[in-house]
């Protein structure tokens, strides 16, 4: 008997195929085989909002295949990703090929392991209609927001711009915090600080809490000598000391967002390499004496659940290596989010007992990073608590109170192995012995001055935590939303911050003008839980459809008459450059491919320049000065400013430190605990940065 099995790529084909053996083949239909039509809106919006599919431009040799192979397989299985998008492709492949939407021929693997596909394919059903549908809502939604709203934006702000729910709601948070951050206004403070001491070789600090039962919010340098000169023959004693054990409970598994955030944060990934490098782990991965295996779980979920299976093998491995008393009394359980999706666990290894080191050798640099990460984070989850041995001591001086505290591990716990707070929490601190009524020496006493801070800026790993609390967008939106809005030039990078461009500020402004919903965190949100409706068969999809365009298309004709005749101006910068050609500045502005230098003389003069981005570096090729430059896939790389006469280019950042050997540039190569190397010809030069 002949089975076919279709899959979305070809790694997971090749993993698949390993466990299903003989009597089937796996094929890959390479993602999406249709969609809307890109030349127009592709919705009959008179019609039920009925979606117009065509196959995909370039399928066309993949789609004969397929219909090929299905007319000569008994059976055809339908095994797409496990989610909304997954079964939409299953649903047009089935329609595609003239199967039984009836049929028991979906199935679908949370992890591509050997009991992970036996588990699959013991428990075929039919392609789940709701889920269809509530991707069949989002893509209509989408298209209409982008294929009305779109051109809209072309005629008043700049041709080639887009329009979409979740990314304008993305914007316009960048755009708001930079906003908050322009109009800030720096608040003076002041703290008083005290160095202390019974035995001289062991000072701790204290600070000061209050002043005569009050609690003290100094605010300027008056106040504070004020104090100081109340201070200055004082006599500083012990008045309580509180001794207690607190326990510290690791973090959950990963979910999708979690594990971007981390990911960007510990590795320096950005959103779109993550879950690039998660669909790799997931699908397959060539393992030395294991062949092609799924390394984790499926990972685009917002569940935090585990297996019993995968608790006890975690267990297992945690008394083997670690011994008892790093088990929790009994299993952890996790509670998700009010309105998580619970069709699949939360990313996971599929095999815990199998360790990053021992299939190093077999992964890339990327996918041992994020395995690693996955790793630890789920064995940590089901370890028991850390124990800290934590110290409070009150600290009385003319009636004026001073606090100090500090901390010893009783017990590291799952610290041993994994601790998300080690960036941002203080080296073990612990005070020295003290009693109630020691009198204590003073090394210092100092006001300092302070002022309040602005917020910071989103970082992808900040954006993400945003949206995924607001509900906005899901768990596979993420990384696109970030992408795309990059790649539009609405916000750029600035290290790994975020920040709008004058493209991005120009057009939220007029969404937030006239298109106030779509750009409304609570509006998208709520989008987002009609959808999940949809997908629980509790809401009809064309219902929601018709609800949204009909005050959509009402807003639409109001904003075109309030801007007839009207054309937003995108702000240029300025730059102190001068045109070498006629004499005038020069500013920056957006063209087709990014930002360039341009005459303010246009059109009597048309120079133009790229934007050069120097370093600290200096080629050691040449001597030129180093340049900073973008890849076609918008990753960043160096370059000689004498290219092309000089060819020299490289990954590594240029650091302002120079070789000791030969004074050449020092590159920095990884991350915080990479290297520091000599790129000299012949020098040979490296430092652990350690």
């Amino acid at each position: 008997m002949s089975n076919l099995v279709i899959v979305e790529s070809p790694a997971k084909a090749k993993t698949i195929q390993k466990y299903l053996g003989t009597g089937y083949e796996v094929i890959a239909s390479m993602g999406h085989v249709r969609d809307l039509p890109k030349s127009k809106l592709g919705v009959d919006v008179e019609n039920k909002f009925t979606p117009q599919y065509v196959d995909m431009k370039g399928k066309g040799d993949v789609i004969k295949d397929l219909k090929k192979r299905a007319k000569k397989s008994d059976y055809v299985y339908l095994a797409t990703d496990p989610d909304r998008e997954g079964e939409a492709i299953s649903w047009h492949l089935a329609q595609m090929l003239g199967l039984d939407l009836n049929a028991n021929n979906r199935i679908a693997f949370n992890e591509i392991t050997k009991t992970g596909v036996q588990n699959g394919m013991s428990n075929p059903h039919k392609i789940d209609l709701d889920l269809v549908n509530a991707q069949q809502a989002r893509r209509i939604l989408d298209r209409l927001v982008g294929y009305k709203l779109s051109p809209f934006l072309w005629k008043k702000v700049k041709r080639g711009l887009s329009a979409g729910r979740v990314q304008s709601v993305a914007v316009r948070l960048i755009v708001d915090r930079e906003e908050e951050i322009k109009l800030f206004v720096p608040k003076e403070y002041w703290t008083i600080d005290a160095k202390l001491y019974v035995d001289s070789d062991k000072i701790f600090s204290a600070k000061l809490a209050s002043v005569d039962g009050k609690k003290i919010e100094l605010e300027n340098q008056e106040q504070t000598e004020k104090i100081l000169e109340r201070l200055k023959n004082a006599v500083f004693q012990v008045q309580t000391i509180k001794k207690r054990v607190t326990k510290r409970q690791p973090s959950p598994p990963f979910i999708t967002s979690t594990l971007q955030q981390e990911a960007s944060k510990k590795l320096g990934f950005q959103s779109k390499r993550t879950m690039k490098t998660a669909q790799e782990l997931y699908e397959g991965i060539d393992v030395n004496g294991m062949g092609a295996v799924g390394l984790i779980t499926y990972m685009r979920t917002d569940s935090l659940r585990i297996s019993a299976d995968a608790q006890e093998s975690a267990a297992e491995y945690i008394k083997n290596n670690y011994g008892d008393n790093y088990l929790p009394e009994k299993p952890r359980v996790f509670k998700s989010k009010k309105n998580a999706q619970d069709a699949h666990e939360a990313i996971r290894p599929s095999m815990p007992n199998v360790t990053p080191d021992s299939i190093q050798s077999s992964l890339t640099s990327a996918q041992y990073k994020l395995y690693k990460l996955i790793w630890e984070r789920f064995i940590a989850s089901q370890m028991a608590n850390a124990l800290l041995n934590t110290i409070s001591v009150e600290i009385q001086a003319d009636n004026c109170i001073f606090k100090a505290s500090g901390y010893s591990v009783k017990f590291d716990g799952f610290t041993v192995l994994y601790d998300d707070k080690n960036d941002s929490e203080e080296n073990e601190k612990m005070l020295p012995p003290l009693k109630e009524q020691d009198i204590l020496k003073i090394a210092s006493l100092d006001g300092n001055q302070h002022f309040t801070q602005p917020p910071a800026r989103y970082s992808e790993a900040s954006l993400i935590k945003t949206l995924e609390e607001n509900g906005i967008g899901r768990p596979s939106t993420y990384a696109p939303t970030i992408t795309t809005i990059l790649s539009r030039m609405y916000v750029e990078r600035e290290g790994k911050q975020l920040r709008p461009t004058p493209l991005g500020d120009v057009t939220t402004q007029v969404m937030k003008e006239h298109f106030q919903h779509i750009v409304d965190a609570d509006f998208t949100a709520n989008m987002e839980t009609e959808l999940d409706n949809i997908e629980q068969g509790s809401a009809d999809w064309v219902n929601m459809l018709d609800n949204f365009y009909q005050d959509f298309s009402k807003t639409l004709a109001i904003a075109e008459e309030a801007m007839d005749g009207k054309h937003m101006k995108i702000p240029e910068e300025k730059t102190d450059i001068i045109c070498e050609q006629c004499g005038k500045p020069m500013v920056i502005k957006f063209g087709r491919f990014g930002k360039f230098i341009a005459c303010t003389g246009y059109p009597d003069c048309k120079n133009t320049h790229k934007i050069v981005q120097e370093t600290c570096g200096i080629c050691p090729a040449c001597g030129n000065k180093i340049i900073q430059k973008k890849s076609k896939r918008g990753r960043s790389f160096y370059g000689c400013l004498g290219y092309p006469e000089c060819h020299f280019m490289t990954w590594f950042t240029p650091t302002e430190e120079h070789c000791p050997q030969c004074q050449s540039t020092l590159f920095k190569k990884g991350g915080k605990m990479g290297m520091l190397i000599c790129q000299k010809d012949g020098c040979g030069y490296e430092r652990n940065l350690k």
